[in-house]
């Protein structure tokens, strides 16, 4: 009989193997294309010496085919918690060096444990996918496998923030649980998403496409707009993890974070009284306007290469979390298409959900005209910004700072979609549509339509028409932006707002 030593020594042993997952020689392969195994990513995620893994020994059922023989060190997932910042976390990574990270039944078991464990105990989940897919020779089981994670995924939408990480190939039915998820994140040249791989494209389609080109991070960032963050590399991806999670409250009860704030709140942007060009028609950057307003100059911005006619980014004013839906006049003037809706609706939907307060930043013509636009769907898509933004209950600040015409303004947060304080900048033009256009139509004919023309402009295309009937609430001096924001969260702090009882919406998708 084995002592008690000899057990402990004995379980020492069998921890240290299944450290070593496929082994050595696949951890040098891994290295070798610039990947970190799944334990080294859970360790950096997370804060030092916090991680506590799970169902360690767990290992599969198959006595199938040639799985019956092999060895699967922890199920090729390694599954715990730990906390990030001190808070708590749980925390899932794909352990491709052990039979490639495949997903069996006790795989998916793994995922779907710290998954309900998550949504119990009210914390994110992270999950890193790092994976060749369904583990063919179990079959069905993978397959329920995914179903189990997907329901889950649902289930835990909007109660708590659920963050994927590509850092690897994820094809087929693996797609999909990213794809639920709030966030994902994707790494240049090292991770991959599709529903099917270049060589089966080919064969049905006769495409030719590398999987980089298929699915890779750019694409995904720039063209499908499925992924909304990039890295350079795992460590670069794992400390953007971080900063995320910093401005993310733990669950949908709690309030936004807020942080000890450094920054004046009093703080006059003087460089704003002078930012926008006396031309109307001019770009300039909102990236500009954000940093001279927020708290040390410092935002997080979501999808930063998709829809980039819309800005779309967590900052903080006062230390609290905010998020800011912003059009970009440097893009496109800033205008609407189907992309810019999507991108802007997700994210109020998410700041909803999660009680992190939205800024509305609006320099918006109008809604991307075109037959392209029309055929996209460009009545549905932009509907969804118009619902996301009636169904947020959250405090909602609004700013113009130039142009806001027609349905575009409205589709921005005007006071009559909810936004409880609209400020102006006097440089800012609340219309059907532009001034000179509306002139245009409504003097036509007349003799002396080029001096009716520029009156109506002086008149019509100012932010007061819109203060008189008591659409704006502030008429407000650029450099003053930010406290006076500051000043309208602050009292908005106690917003209660009631809705009638239903089961849920049906938004356009």
């Amino acid at each position: 009989m084995a002592t008690v030593q000899e057990k402990i020594e004995d379980l020492k042993a069998r921890q240290e193997k299944i450290k070593l997952g496929g082994g050595q020689k696949r951890i040098d392969k891994q290295h070798a294309t610039g990947k970190l195994t799944a334990r080294e990513r859970v360790e950096k995620l997370l804060d030092p010496n916090t991680f506590v893994e799970l169902d360690q020994f767990v290992t599969h059922r198959c006595v199938n085919f040639d799985m019956a023989s092999v060895d699967a060190p922890a199920e090729g997932v390694v599954t715990g918690y730990g906390t990030i910042e001190g808070r708590l976390v749980y925390v899932f990574a794909q352990d491709f060096t052990v039979v490639g990270g495949s997903l069996g039944e006790m795989h998916a078991a793994k995922i779907v444990k710290v998954q309900q464990l998550a949504l119990k105990m009210g914390a994110p989940i992270i999950g890193i996918n790092d994976s060749g897919g369904a583990r063919i020779q179990e079959a069905v089981d993978a397959l329920a496998g995914y179903g189990k994670i997907f329901y889950n995924n649902t289930l835990a939408s909007g109660v708590i923030p659920q963050i994927s990480v590509i850092m690897g190939p994820c094809a087929g039915g693996a797609v999909y649980s990213p794809a639920l998820t709030d966030f994902i994140y994707m790494v240049k040249n090292t991770s991959q998403m599709f529903i099917t791989g270049p060589q089966v494209i080919k064969s049905v389609t006769a495409e030719e496409v590398t999987a980089e080109a298929l699915g890779g991070a750019m694409t995904h960032n720039t063209t499908s707009g499925v992924a909304h963050f990039v890295a350079e590399n795992d460590e670069d991806c794992l400390e953007q993890i971080r900063c995320l999670m910093s401005f993310l409250p733990g669950n949908n009860l709690e309030g936004s974070p807020v942080v000890l704030n450094t920054d004046d709140v009093n703080r006059m942007e003087d460089s704003l009284n002078t930012l926008l060009p006396d031309n109307p028609n001019q770009p300039y950057n909102m990236k500009d306007i954000i940093s001279a307003i927020v708290d040390n100059g410092d935002f997080y911005e979501v999808q930063p290469y998709f829809a980039r006619n819309i800005l779309t980014c967590f900052a903080r004013f006062d230390g609290q979390t905010v998020g800011i839906i912003a059009n970009q006049p440097s893009v496109m003037a800033g205008c609407l298409d189907v992309d810019a809706s999507d991108k802007s609706a997700r994210f109020i939907r998410f700041c909803d959900a999660f009680n992190i307060p939205l800024v509305n930043l609006v320099d918006v013509p109008g809604f991307l005209p075109g037959v392209s636009q029309e055929y996209g769907g460009i009545i549905r898509h932009g509907a969804k910004m118009l619902y996301a933004y009636s169904e947020a209950t959250v405090p909602k600040v609004t700013v113009i700072t130039r142009k806001a015409y027609g349905g575009s303004y409205l589709a921005m947060c005007s006071q009559d979609l909810g936004a409880d304080q609209v400020m102006a900048w006097p440089t800012s033009e609340i219309a059907v549509m532009g001034p000179a256009g509306a002139a245009n139509i409504i003097f036509r004919g007349d003799p002396d339509v080029k001096a009716k023309t520029e009156e109506y402009i002086a008149e019509f295309a100012t932010p007061y028409k819109a203060a008189e009937r008591g659409f704006v609430d502030q008429v407000i001096e650029p450099k003053e932006t930010r406290p006076r924001i500051i000043t309208a969260l602050s009292m908005l702090a106690s917003k209660r707002e009631q809705r009638p009882q239903k089961k849920h919406g049906n938004i356009p998708l």
